[in-house]
C-alpha cells in the first residue's frame, strides 16, 4: 500500500504565483519569493515555496567569480651585497607536551646567514 498524497489546491497557486514572480524577479531566490509570497497575504511554509521552487526547476544559477587578469609582476632585483636585504619566516611547531611553540628567522638574502631566531610560546604575527 503506497501512500497517495491529497491534492491541494495551496500548492497549485502556489505554484502558478511562485512562476509568475521568478519571471518578472529573475534574480531573486526563493527565500525573498518567499517573502512577496508572505507580503501578499498567502500563508505559506518556507520550506514548502523551497520545494516547490526547486521541483519547478527555478533554481538560479550559480555564477562563476570572474578573474581579472593578473598584474605583471616583476621580479625583485637580488641584493648585491650583505645587508642589502633580509628576509624574514615564521616557523611553528609543538613540543612533545603538545604545547605549540613559534620561531622568527631573519635571514640575509645575498649571504645567507641568518640574523637571528628568536623563539617563544607566545608569539605574535
Amino acid at each position: 500500500m503506497s501512500y497517495d498524497p491529497k491534492p491541494n489546491s495551496l500548492n497549485d497557486r502556489l505554484k502558478v504565483r511562485l512562476k509568475e514572480l521568478a519571471e518578472k524577479h529573475r534574480r531573486y531566490g526563493h527565500i525573498r519569493l518567499y517573502v512577496l509570497i508572505r507580503r501578499e497575504g498567502l500563508i505559506v511554509n518556507h520550506k514548502r515555496t523551497e520545494r516547490i521552487y526547486r521541483q519547478e526547476g527555478l533554481s538560479l544559477r550559480v555564477r562563476r567569480r570572474r578573474k581579472f587578469a593578473a598584474v605583471v609582476r616583476s621580479p625583485l632585483p637580488s641584493a648585491a651585497r650583505p645587508n642589502e636585504r633580509w628576509a624574514m619566516d615564521f616557523i611553528q611547531d609543538s613540543l612533545w607536551s603538545g604545547r605549540k611553540f613559534r620561531t622568527l628567522s631573519i635571514v640575509d638574502t645575498y649571504t645567507r646567514e641568518c640574523m637571528t631566531v628568536e623563539a617563544d610560546t607566545s608569539l605574535p604575527g
